[in-house]
């Protein structure tokens, strides 16, 4: 097998397309950071994109936007992991860890522990979840309305809030100026508020996939809790962004948060699969 590089991120998914497209929800993290590379080239100075070819055919794709960990989609050849990880050994890559759905996270961190002699340690667990018809709460005081930069004070702080709350151990979004800058000025994601006599919860939303759009993070301050702000925020939200053409929306859940998992599938999301985010140490 053959691991190619591939120069932006257009040029990548036209390649990956047979590997990616067949589970949009599986690999909608990939498609997203696709879709900030190509919206908003200054978020990510230094890439890598490749795929794996087997017989003149794609059968893998990974990507890494350093210092964050590698990602990596569900091959459809056996043994395309492994070529991957053999590859990057080779060329002497440095992995903080790997993010992906299950099995091929697993099958990913189990060669790369053999090959350079490391232990995975696990960061997050989480869902994978996807709406194409979203149930409404009832009974949920207020309205929608998008973030402009008068909001950039308290999206700021609430984010920071959000980070310190639920990723705790690290993660993509906690660059938070960089986060909520890039939202606020971009033409593909946003930031929304629920508003009840002033704001009570943010949701973002971005990453998007050939006919959908991730949502996430979501906050609502402990102060404003358990009356239904970041439910009716997400199912409002969710219902634009599909009422704007897409036929799904996809976010992420902490599998430790049995709470969030119900509110999520309250409001019409189902579980696609589980998905993990390693460190290597």
């Amino acid at each position: 097998m053959k691991l190619r590089e591939h120069r932006d991120a257009r040029e990548f998914l036209a390649a990956a397309g047979p590997v990616l497209e067949p589970d949009e929800a599986r690999h909608n993290l990939g498609f997203g950071i696709c879709s900030t590379l190509i919206d908003s080239p200054r978020a990510y100075p230094e890439f890598h994109l490749w795929t794996v070819e087997a017989d003149g055919r794609v059968v893998g794709a990974a990507l890494q936007t350093p210092p964050h960990n590698v990602w990596l989609a569900r091959p459809c050849r056996d043994g395309a992991i492994e070529a991957l990880a053999r590859e990057l050994d080779a060329r002497g890559l440095e992995l903080p860890g790997v993010t992906a759905a299950e099995p091929e996270v697993d099958e990913f961190a189990d060669e790369w522990e053999r090959l350079r002699g490391l232990r995975r340690r696990l960061v997050h667990a989480q869902g994978i979840y996807k709406v194409s018809a979203v149930r409404m709460p009832a009974g949920v005081p207020g309205r929608l309305r998008d973030a402009t930069p008068a909001d950039r004070p308290l999206l700021l702080e609430w984010w920071h809030r959000f980070v310190t709350e639920a990723l705790h151990d690290g993660g993509p979004e906690t660059d938070v100026e960089a986060a909520v800058d890039r939202r606020l000025e971009s033409r593909a994601a946003g930031v929304v508020l629920w508003e009840d006599d002033g704001p009570t919860s943010f949701a973002a939303y971005g990453g998007e996939t050939p006919h959908g759009a991730r949502i996430g993070p979501v906050y609502t301050p402990p102060e404003r809790r358990r009356r239904g702000y970041g439910s009716a925020l997400t199912a409002a939200l969710s219902q634009r962004l599909l009422d704007e053409g897409r036929t799904h929306c996809f976010l992420y859940t902490d599998l430790a948060n049995p709470t969030s998992n119900r509110i999520y599938r309250s409001i019409g999301y189902e579980l696609v699969c589980d998905s993990a985010m390693y460190e290597f140490s």
